[in-house]
């Protein structure tokens, strides 16, 4: 049955451009999809999104939805021009978890989509901010079938609301030569225990994990999460001098001086006379540049690990904030240094529950009660390596330096 299709002529200028549009999708799903369901339902919300357009108005208001023994995991999206558009009046979009490094099968996908296309729009984003699989577009009816239906093949919901967000990870290890530590373990373990704090929201704001594998932080873990896991190593680069010879050869001197030796942001990298790279250790600061030109020739050193940052996020109440490191280098060797980690977690999420301010995220909290206060409060001993220029710290009191600074020593001396 031929359906009524809404006028949409804003919309249509959206797939004018070089790159594909997410128009260009849901039309598809409108002309070609085999249900009459989805293609109903896929033309209203159109309907919808152009008259936001021409009104320069949201309809989306949204309201209480969940599925039985969650509070959260689903966000609701009522509309408010239903009776223009009643095949979508009801949008919801589901989180649902992934799996850690993004592992997926092609079987796994399929059988998603199917369940999705029974009971949903079929509009799917791998994957939100969040790092959740967003299912778009189910009534309150459906909501919780779909939910049966994936949970019972091993799918779970994500966060939503004021609680612990899905976790990220990157593919490290199993693909990544950069890797510095077991990234999906650290995910899963994360996950796994905060799993209550997941589905049921009842702190102050999100708080999130994710966990990168190396500097080059592919998950966008110090901007973005309140507790970010980055693997490093703090013994000296490896360094194979005859294939970053061979490199120098094929490109030259020239080449490398200009995007490899200069471009290191302390400095730490000259090139000899003998095309061999002379790497200053004490001064390199693992940004991955020179690794990522040749990595071939340059690989982290043997000695790995993990730095764990406190307090990323983008704008809200004071702007974007980079995480703050909170430990500098920790060894995740043995099942005690991964209990130790998840009890940090569980410190930190603690500690903010109950001294934040509404709507407030870790991060903030920090900058309104002071790093100090926090160390204090989460029993963590405040590090010189926390700071890179403590003069210029609005963390950092410099009277007491010098007997903090003895304390230090004397820590290091004891742990050795």
């Amino acid at each position: 049955m031929a359906i009524n299709k809404h006028h949409t002529p804003m919309l249509d200028q959206l797939e004018s451009g070089p790159w594909p549009s997410f128009i260009s999708g849901i039309k598809r799903l409108r002309d070609e999809h085999p249900e009459e369901r989805i293609n109903k339902m896929t033309n209203d919300l159109l309907g919808q999104l152009e008259h936001s357009y021409e009104t320069r108005k949201g309809y989306w208001k949204g309201g209480t939805v969940s599925v039985f023994q969650y509070g959260g995991g689903i966000i609701p999206r009522f509309s408010e021009v239903g009776h223009a558009f009643p095949e979508s009046k009801e949008f919801h979009t589901l989180r649902v978890q992934p799996p850690a490094g993004n592992h997926y099968s092609t079987d796994m996908l399929r059988q998603m989509a199917d369940s999705w296309e029974k009971y949903g729009s079929g509009l799917v984003t791998f994957h939100g901010q969040t790092g959740n699989i967003m299912f778009i577009g189910a009534d309150t009816e459906q909501t919780q079938h779909f939910f049966d239906e994936i949970n019972d093949y091993g799918w779970d919901l994500g966060g939503a609301g004021p609680c612990v967000r899905t976790a990220m990870s990157c593919v490290g290890a199993a693909r990544c030569e950069m890797s510095c530590t077991n990234e999906q373990k650290a995910h899963r373990l994360l996950v796994n225990n905060f799993t209550d704090d997941v589905h049921r929201p009842a702190l102050p704001y999100k708080f999130k994990f994710k966990v990168s594998g190396c500097g080059n932080d592919c998950q966008n873990a110090v901007e973005r999460a309140d507790f970010a896991v980055i693997g490093t190593w703090r013994d000296d680069m490896n360094v194979n001098q005859d294939e970053f010879k061979a490199y120098v050869g094929r490109k030259g001197r020239q080449h490398v001086i200009d995007n490899i030796i200069t471009r290191c942001p302390t400095n730490a990298l000259s090139l000899n006379d003998d095309d061999s790279l002379e790497v200053n250790n004490k001064d390199c600061v693992r940004c991955m540049h020179c690794l990522n030109v040749v990595p071939k020739a340059l690989h982290p050193g043997d000695d790995r690990g993990v730095t764990i940052l406190i307090g990323g996020k983008r704008t809200l109440k004071i702007g974007d904030l980079m995480g703050t490191v909170v430990v500098p280098f920790k060894k995740l060797d043995t099942e005690e240094d991964w209990e130790e980690i998840v009890e940090l977690a569980e410190e930190i999420i603690d500690f903010w529950a109950e001294n934040a301010l509404e709507h407030e995220r870790c991060g903030e909290m920090i900058e309104r009660i002071g790093l100090v206060n926090f160390l204090e409060g989460v029993g963590v001993e405040v590090d010189p390596n926390m700071v890179n220029n403590p003069r210029e710290s609005s963390y950092i009191r410099m009277d007491g330096w010098d007997e903090e600074a003895v304390k230090w020593f004397d820590r290091q001396a004891e742990a050795s």
